[in-house]
Parts: structure tokens; sequence; C-alpha cells
């Protein structure tokens, strides 16, 4: 039972009717009419738990998207209406900031053997698994001095997935696989490029793509167009260990990961090559594996969906022994991982060579833009301070990535906003040059 401001302002009001009447005979003449108030409130109230509910609408949303979910409200009593407010409890992320109390919360109506609808709208803020925490509801009377109150258990869950920012570079770099493809005026050919058609020789093409004897059979000079191999395999393989964890900027690195795998992915399948995915720290967080056509998108957002960086120093040896065994034959083997150095040395470093003896290794990492405009500053003393950790910083990546490029290693490293069209752009370079 719960009572209303109401009732405490009638209360209030008959306090000044006891001054008038001191003792019980004031108590008793504001007393009784509104305890009899009050319960005939609670007797004409619809009772809560026999009402039944119903969920339906969104199960997934993009983050920063919002998602609807539609509850139904059924009042099975068959002489009183529900005048009820209703709270639909959610996880705080699953709201903007300041805004969960009056996102979650209903008035409603409902007339004997009726049902309403209503609809909560989410803005979740996480990605992952959203799950329902419980319905609330309180059921005035018609003089609104009292209500009943009570709590069900409807379950809904909403998957918040990447937001896959960079799907605005995608275009982009589809003109560039169109180039490499053979289907526009710039044609390359590469180690690893295979023979597409033939065409007309227009001023411009290479003398060396000549076909002579196509030429010799027809009556205008025929010149060879070439496409790069497909069917390629990729292996994208997301370290979720401890320096995963860290913030650059507003964005955990994962985050920054996740994105560029997304755009890669896209790409590669585009380019009629196959991608797998692989999240691994000391044991494996997340998989896809065999997926071909236009599944291939979906299974990975959905992987990644759900996927947090674990506060654990990844085991290397272990990741290189998955890799391996997802990846038996020549594959990319793209690896999203950090360039500090001491896990590099300690962790990186020792496995490599097993992983560039069979597969062509690109590692991706995610850099910090605040590095640089702390390197430029030099205004009072604690700046050059911070310049001079800034530049040392810088120095030790940079040669921890040179190492790296010294054992075959291809290395893209750039910050949150440009690693996935960087990644992208490697990938095309690498297929160019028949690498893949």
């Amino acid at each position: 039972m719960a009572l209303t401001g109401r009732t405490a302002l009638i209360a209030a009001l008959g306090a000044l009717v006891v001054g008038l009447l001191p003792g019980w005979h004031g108590v008793l003449a504001v007393g009784l009419p509104l305890l009899a108030a009050v319960l005939y409130d609670l007797a004409r109230a619809a009772p809560v738990r026999t009402l039944r509910f119903a969920r339906d609408g969104d199960t997934s949303a993009r983050l920063g998207e919002t998602a609807e979910v539609r509850l139904t409200v059924t009042n099975p009593d068959g002489r009183r209406p529900l005048r009820a407010e209703l709270r639909d409890a959610w996880p705080p992320s699953s709201w903007q900031p300041g805004t969960a109390f009056a996102a979650a919360r209903h008035r409603l109506t409902v007339p004997p053997r009726e049902r309403r609808r209503l609809v909560t709208t989410l803005r979740p803020t996480r990605r992952g698994d959203h799950r329902a925490v419980r319905v609330t509801v309180r059921s005035h009377g018609p003089l609104g001095l009292a209500a009943r109150q009570g709590g069900h258990e409807v379950p809904w869950t909403v998957r918040v997935l990447p937001p896959f920012t960079s799907r605005r570079h995608l275009p982009a770099k589809l003109a560039r696989l169109r180039e490499l493809d053979g289907r526009t005026s710039v044609l390359t050919r590469g180690e690893g490029t295979e023979f597409d058609s033939l065409r007309d020789y227009v001023p411009g093409d290479d003398v060396r793509s000549i076909d002579w004897r196509a030429t010799a059979r027809r009556s205008a000079v025929a010149v060879r167009t070439w496409r790069p191999e497909r069917d390629r395999h990729l292996l994208l393989v997301l370290d979720t260990g401890r320096t995963s964890a860290g913030r650059v900027g507003d964005v955990p690195r994962l985050d920054a990961a996740m994105d560029a795998a997304l755009l890669l992915t896209a790409l590669a399948h585009r380019a009629g090559d196959r991608v797998d995915l692989l999240a691994f720290d000391r044991e494996v967080r997340a998989s896809v594996r065999g997926r071909t056509g236009s599944d291939v998108l979906p299974a990975t957002v959905a992987a990644l969906a759900a996927l947090e960086p674990r506060l654990v120093e990844t085991d290397t040896s272990a990741l290189a022994a998955t890799a391996l065994a997802q990846a038996p034959r020549q594959s990319l083997l793209v690896l999203f991982t950090g360039l500090e150095a001491a896990p590099v040395e300690a962790g990186l470093l020792p496995v490599l060579p097993r992983l560039t003896e069979r597969h062509t290794v690109l590692v991706a990492a995610v850099g910090d833009p605040r590095v640089a405009e702390l390197e430029a500053g030099r205004s009072t003393v604690s700046a050059v301070y911070e310049a001079a950790s800034a530049a040392h910083h810088r120095a030790e990546r940079q040669l921890t990535a040179q190492r790296l490029r010294g054992l075959g290693v291809t290395v893209v490293e750039a910050t949150p906003s440009n690693l996935a069209p960087a990644l992208a752009d490697a990938y095309l370079t690498l297929k160019a040059t028949g690498r893949l």
C-alpha cells in the first residue's frame, strides 16, 4: 500500500481542526473519515498482482540509436478500472544520462477486461545485452488517496551492437577496390593478380599489357586486364587483454579496433575474400568461422556486441596457437593489439616467427592524438616535462614498430577515427601487390 500526497495534504488540513477541537474528539473527527476514505480507495483500486504483461518490439539496436520496447498491460478484473503509474525499469546504461526518471515512467488507465500498450524508448550508452529489470505498478483508487503497489518480472533483452561509424568510408574503399579489380581505367598488375578479360586498347594503357595473339585475331589492338586474386582468407584477431581496456579520448581501444574490424570485414567480403574473427586474451571470448556471403558482417557484429576487455595479461602463446589452428592455410592475419614496448617484447615478439612463417601478418594499433598535443607544448615548465615524456613515448612506439617490420610484419598505427580507413588502405595495398 502507498499513500499519496493528497492524503498528506488532507491530514495537514485536518490538523487545524484538531487544533480547534483539542483532545480525542478532534482526532477522531478527522482521523476516522480519512481512514474510511483511504480504505474505500484501496478497495476500489484495481489489484496489481493479477495484472498480465507482455512485451514486443526491438531486440537489437546500434549504439547511439534508440530502441522501442512495447509493454502490453491487461486488466483482467471485471469491475474495477486500473488507474496506475508504472515504472519500466532497465539498467542505468539503457538511458541517456539524466533522462531515466521520465523515460521509465508511464501513466495509464485500463478499463475492466481491456488492455493498453505502452512504449518505452531506450537510448543505450553501452554495448552488450540490456535486460529489463522489473515492472512496478502503483494502482490508485478513484479518490487518489491510496494505492496498491506491486512488481512483476517481464523479461526482455535488447542487444546493443557496435555503432560501425567507419561505414562512411566504405564507398571510397570500394571505389579503390573496383580500380584494383579491373572495372575502371586504372589497371595494375601485381605478383598475385590473375587474368580477367580482354578489351580494346585506349591511349595511356601500358603497352606491356597488349595481347599480340588476340590482336592478330581481331581488327583492333587488344589488351589484357587483371584483377587481384579472390577467395583469400583473412583472420581478424582482437586482443581483449588489459591493454585493450585503455581509453583514447572517450573511446576504449577495443571499440576502435572493433570499428576497424567491421570496415575490413565489409570490404574483404565485397572483394571476394573469406573473413573469420577471433577475440582472445587467456581464452576465446568470441569466434566467427565459416560464414559466407551476406552472413559474414551480421555474424561479426553480433559476436562483437557483448565483447568487453578483461583486466588480465594476454597469453600470446595460446593466442598464436589458437590462430594457427583456425587458419591452417596461408592467410592474412590481422592482429589488433597495442604497441607498448613491454607487452610486445615479452609476449608478441617471441611468437611472431611462428605466425609469419605461414601467414602474412598485419598489426593494427590505436594511437593517442593527445601524445602529439603534449609533445608540442612548451609554454610552462610542466608542459616541457610533458613534452619530453610524450616524445619518449612516441620514440618507444616507433622503435617497437620498426622491430615488428623487421620481422616482416605490416604495422598500421592511427588514431581511433583514422584506424579503420588506414587499415582498409593497408589491406588494399597488400591485395594490389599480390601479398595475400
